[in-house]
């Protein structure tokens, strides 16, 4: 996702779910693609800090987009306890928030 409407779509029309470390946003339309955003305020760090997140859990989504079904649009919002978290925790907090947005 690029534009600021489709993050804001999907943040205020579409299914929250919230773990430790992430707040994911799901929602569906009447599109073929899957599309995923990622929100990482300077309240996570500094950049260096902001972007190492934004990889783990760009990498962390990837490969779990074959799970989505097609007309996804998925926003990931890091919160502060992102900071310095493992990849496996960051993972494990993506797959709860993900699962209780799609319930």
């Amino acid at each position: 996702m690029v534009r600021g409407s489709e993050f804001t779509a999907t943040t205020r029309q579409g299914r929250r779910g919230k773990s430790q470390r992430v707040v994911t946003h799901l929602r569906h339309v009447d599109e073929p693609d899957i599309r995923v955003g990622f929100v990482v305020s300077k309240a996570v760090g500094n950049s260096v800090t902001r972007h190492r997140v934004v990889r783990q859990l760009r990498h962390l989504v990837a490969r779990d987009l074959a799970d989505l079904p097609a007309g996804t649009r998925l926003v990931v919002r890091a919160l502060p306890a992102a900071r310095g978290s493992s990849s496996a925790q960051l993972g494990h907090d993506l797959n709860r928030a993900l699962k209780r947005a799609a319930s």
